[in-house]
């Protein structure tokens, strides 16, 4: 019987997001202004505007054109002197409940901070007699349901196996790109916590038999008090994002408002169950309001962690009177922050995110994504990664702009004499195989991955993130701290909400 080979993946596409091949607005203003300032000598015929005009004219150039740790230089100085204005203005520091001063009205400011002030979070219906928490956001007009899932990965499986599961993902994340679907976003987040053993103990204390042997019980003893402590959980989740706006007769059929949306996107979620399955995607629990306010707590404050194990571990027991378990929403966010311009501070945590902005060239397997997710006892590591399906319409303009801009530009470098590069004939032959691919009936999705590392001493901070860019070139990835923009980074990389993708196609 022949073995089979495991499969290879690839093809991936950046965004062209300039606003003139790959100059920004503001750069191509800077080019246009370079440009006349050096002609303005021609037309006045004077030397000693010459002295002054070309000096100008080439600053203006390196600042369109120069690059500033992974930026261009217009755009590192826009996002500098925002910062600059934040700190200065108090606007980076966020407090939260008795640390804050109250408004004029006399009330609370929100609880979460920057981007995510906006959110609320709504307690809903699971529609199986349960109570189901709702992120919504009223700025974009979204809901966001969370489930905790259950993968048992791919590397200990064989290779038939491994393939066809990332064949049902492929096929269900294709299942979502309907024409004007309700569903804009789907999001896989996964992070690794540190664990005390209370859990374990727990779980090992209510299913050791009152019969075992003493010296068995005793060895299990030893073992929880040597291993419990060190060990590292994973936790992994998966956001749905709807969409009030396209499903504007579905919501007022179910009822209309956030009621009737909250219902749409359960009824969203129950059917996309079966062609989780098939993926090897378990979904455990749709996370309760407490469940959600939980998930974002124990990203700012990650000793909570062991706090909520523990009475999560207490809550089994019958006679548990406290808490349930969970957060309060209204406490989900740090009780103090500080946005800096290359890290964010949460309340006893620093943490520092990334955005990949280059994926593999050349074709990898499914598992090249492992390095990146080694636990590590001084660091703790986020990983997200936010699809948006694209419907069929949508697909075709987007993949028809983006020949045009090819092509434009390859008309361009010969007209100029330029030799097109290996790299830019790749991109070429990839970008047609995937209007091939499309026009066959794939579905195409816009994708962003994003990292973020948190440590609780501030001296191991940068050995952490020294760890997790080698680990990311290990994968073939190339990463970009997102320098101006720790905050809204930690909110996208270290959080379950689906965040980290524009609607327009504009960058981070």
């Amino acid at each position: 019987m022949p073995i089979s080979e495991p499969a290879t993946y690839g093809g991936w596409q950046s965004e062209r997001i300039g606003f003139m091949g790959n100059l920004s607005g503001p750069g191509f203003a800077l080019v246009a202004a370079a440009t006349a300032v050096a002609l303005l000598p021609l037309y006045q015929r004077s030397w000693s505007a010459t002295l002054v005009c070309l000096p100008l004219a080439l600053l203006l150039l390196l600042l369109a054109l120069g690059r500033v740790m992974g930026l261009s230089a217009d755009q590192w100085i826009i996002l500098a002197v925002r910062h600059q204005i934040a700190v200065a203005t108090k606007k980076n520091l966020f407090l939260s409940g008795a640390f804050a001063p109250r408004t004029k009205s006399g009330e609370q400011p929100m609880d979460l901070p920057g981007v995510l002030a906006r959110l609320r979070i709504l307690n809903a219906s699971d529609g199986l007699g349960g109570e189901l928490g709702v992120v919504h956001d009223p700025v974009g007009g979204t809901y966001t349901a969370i489930a905790r899932i259950a993968f048992p990965g791919l590397a200990l499986v064989d290779t038939d196996k491994q393939n066809a599961r990332v064949g049902a993902w492929a096929a269900f994340l294709r299942s979502q790109c309907k024409e004007d679907g309700a569903i804009t976003r789907i999001s896989v987040h996964q992070r690794s916590l540190p664990d005390d053993g209370t859990e374990l103990r727990s779980w090992v204390e209510r299913h050791t038999a009152p019969d075992a042997p003493p010296a068995a019980v005793q060895a299990l003893d030893e073992l929880m008090v040597t291993a419990g402590p060190v060990a590292t959980i994973r936790e992994t989740f998966l956001s749905i994002t709807f969409s009030s706006a396209r499903a504007r007769l579905a919501v007022k059929g179910a009822g209309g408002g956030q009621i009737g949306a909250a219902a749409v996107l359960v009824r969203e979620i129950h059917a996309m169950q079966g062609t989780l399955s098939s993926a090897g995607l378990q979904i455990e629990e749709l996370l309760t309001p407490r469940k959600v306010a939980q998930a974002i707590r124990t990203a700012y404050d990650p000793e909570a962690q062991l706090m909520l194990a523990a009475r999560s571990a207490a809550a089994h027991d019958p006679e548990w009177k406290g808490a349930p378990p969970g957060v309060d929403p209204t406490v989900a966010g740090p009780a103090a922050a500080e946005t800096g311009w290359g890290v964010y501070r949460h309340d006893g945590a620093w943490t520092v995110s990334y955005q990949v902005r280059g994926l593999p060239q050349s074709e990898v397997y499914a598992t090249f994504l492992q390095p990146l997710l080694r636990p590590r006892r001084n660091a703790r590591r986020s990983l997200s990664l936010v699809y948006e399906p694209i419907g069929p319409a949508k697909a075709r303009q987007e993949l028809a702009r983006e020949k045009a801009k090819r092509d434009a530009a390859r008309q361009l470098r010969s007209k100029t004499g330029r030799v097109e590069s290996e790299d830019e004939r790749r991109e070429s032959m990839t970008a047609r195989a995937q209007d091939v691919a499309r026009a066959s009936g794939e579905g195409v999705v816009r994708l962003t991955c994003l990292l973020a590392v948190t440590v609780m001493d501030e001296e191991e901070l940068e050995i952490a993130c020294a760890e997790l860019q080698a680990d990311a070139s290990a994968a073939g990835l190339e990463m970009r701290r997102m320098w101006g923009a720790q905050d809204a980074g930690f909110a996208a990389a270290a959080l379950p909400l689906g965040q980290g993708l524009p609607d327009r196609r504009v960058g981070i």
